[in-house]
């Protein structure tokens, strides 16, 4: 679409339309003010450091866990805090996004690991024993992942119907009781039979040892979640958009 303007006597200039002639002035798109994207990218750091930091194990006392066992617990504190604080469905957004990132993270250290080594790199045998994880403990980490943090978020969504603004305590605790075990459940059963965990007893211990440790970090984080919480819908204008 063209127009005609004039540009002097007794002549006329065709130049495009408006709508045809967008600003040649540089531009871009606004970025809504919030903190999700923040968290998100918490979320998904601590999930990809943990998941390296599980290849290695460690003895503290009597317990053998690995290196993940002091972040971890995290990723579940940052969980309730965007359910909580967005809803399931951003949470939920949130979880594939983490399940991508990790996938990915696997994927590219296994072609990594394929590629030939340069003659001057020593230590081929040492990255593909840390990155190149037994494909069975990468599927239980993503699977008790995935399943553990939905039903993290799906569990502190619904108490939250039933008790409104009112016991926050009850949702962190109850959604975190609910994720970790379906989490720990699902990975140690999958993971079991690789580390040469064969009995019943061992694996009963297995399940119990995680389950308990993991929910006992997120109960001492109880105040720091709340004040992340609190902190999170001052910001962002949670209590306006409550009563208005």
């Amino acid at each position: 679409m063209t127009e005609t303007t004039p540009s002097g006597p007794g002549q006329g200039a065709t130049t495009p339309a408006a709508s045809d002639n967008p600003s040649t002035e540089p531009h871009h798109i606004p970025i809504p003010h919030s903190l999700h994207p923040t968290l998100l990218a918490l979320f998904v750091g601590v999930l990809l450091i943990s998941n390296i930091n599980a290849t290695k194990g460690v003895l503290i006392g009597p317990l053998v866990t690995d290196a993940a066992f002091f972040l971890f617990p995290l990723s579940y504190v940052i969980g309730d805090v965007l359910s909580e604080c967005y809803g399931f469905r951003a949470t939920r957004r949130a979880v594939w996004t983490g399940f991508g990132v990790l996938a990915l993270a696997t994927a590219c250290f296994q072609i990594a690991i394929a590629l030939p080594a340069a003659p001057f790199y020593d230590n081929q045998e040492a990255f593909g024993s840390v990155l190149g994880s037994v494909p069975q403990l990468v599927l239980a980490g993503l699977a008790g992942y995935l399943v553990g943090q939905l039903l993290n978020a799906w569990s502190l969504v619904s108490i939250k119907r039933r008790t409104g603004e009112k016991s926050l305590w009850a949702r962190l605790i109850g959604s975190t009781v609910v994720g970790e075990f379906v989490d720990t459940l699902i990975f140690c059963s999958i993971a079991a039979p690789v580390i040469g965990i064969s009995t019943a007893g061992d694996f009963i211990n297995y399940v119990i040892v995680g389950f308990v440790w993991k929910t006992s970090v997120e109960i001492l984080m109880l105040p720091v979640t709340y004040a992340v919480i609190a902190w999170v819908k001052k910001r962002e204008g949670y209590y306006d958009h409550a009563t208005s």
